[in-house]
């Protein structure tokens, strides 16, 4: 299975969060990028396991980062 993660760039934290409908009771903050994909890599099989649906098998992940920034022009 590939467990599907949607990254969204908070603006006033200044962080990355990251949720999953995928993984119950995911819910993970990094300020970057790499340092939230190390932090899924430990939390994910975590949670699985926690959940009863991993038990020693192989899983992967798919992190969606979604990242929108809007600005007012005076012209």
């Amino acid at each position: 299975s590939v467990y599907e993660v949607l990254a969204r760039w908070d603006s006033e934290a200044g962080v990355w969060v990251a949720e999953s409908d995928d993984v119950p009771g995911l819910v993970a903050e990094a300020d970057s990028p790499n340092l939230l994909a190390q932090k899924l890599k430990t939390l994910i099989p975590e949670l699985l396991e926690l959940n009863g649906v991993l038990n020693g098998r192989r899983a992967s992940f798919h992190v969606q980062y979604q990242h929108e920034d809007s600005s007012v022009l005076t012209y």
